[in-house]
């Protein structure tokens, strides 16, 4: 069972009474008002699957913007807008969402198909690292997706996001073939991980720019 419960605040409230003075009130009855009886707000608890879908939509509209923000920087660096999200199943308000997916040249790889993720919480990555528990929660969840199967390890939630790409390559189980991290391509297949938004958004940008000239206008970002 997960540790963590979730409840939806009352936004509306009750009207409240017209406030006595605490001294008054005092005289009158013998007893000092408490906060608690003027104010008697009750909490509706959220099932994980409410939890999950609202932070899917909270996801989701980070990567649209984020993806907005890309395709506006230069006429010659485009992306496609292939934004879905995966909750973690112990933790439905973690989660990450995929923002776009592309192809870049490397120095002894040509045509590398990656992708660009964006989590609210922070963890290292690594394909090779079996899940293990910690703080209560699946820290090592294994998120599935058509983008592969992703391991975060040391999972720390908390108010924090994480901005990544990894390389992918198509591979062939039994009669299907899906998308899997390409761990040819430094070792672990992430091409780069940051807390830094613009950091994150320079290196999609050069991942994405094709020319030198394009590069070096990417590079001039501050």
């Amino acid at each position: 069972m997960s540790m963590f419960r979730y409840y939806a605040a009352n936004s509306k409230g009750r009207a409240l009474a017209p406030e006595k003075a605490v001294h008054t009130n005092f005289l009158r009855t013998g007893r000092i008002a408490r906060p608690e009886e003027w104010v008697a707000e009750e909490r509706r608890f959220l099932t994980h699957a409410e939890v999950a879908e609202r932070t899917g939509k909270r996801l989701e509209n980070a990567g649209r913007k984020t993806h907005q923000r890309l395709n506006r920087f230069h006429t010659d660096i485009r992306f496609p807008e292939l934004v879905f999200h995966k909750t973690l199943s112990q933790a439905p308000h973690l989660g990450y969402t995929h923002v776009t997916a592309s192809k870049s040249d490397f120095a002894e790889y040509k045509d590398v198909t990656w992708g660009f993720y964006i989590a609210n919480f922070t963890a290292e990555i690594s394909p090779d690292i079996a899940p293990e528990p910690a703080a209560g929660i699946e820290a090592g969840e294994a998120a599935d997706s058509t983008a592969g199967a992703h391991f975060f390890h040391h999972v720390k939630p908390g108010y924090s996001r994480m901005y990544f790409a990894v390389a992918m390559k198509s591979e062939l189980e039994g009669e299907t073939r899906r998308q899997v991290i390409n761990r040819d391509v430094r070792d672990n297949g992430v091409l780069f991980r940051t807390a830094d938004p613009k950091t994150a958004l320079k290196n999609v940008l050069l991942l994405g720019a094709k020319t030198a000239e394009l590069r070096k206008i990417v590079e001039a970002i501050g």
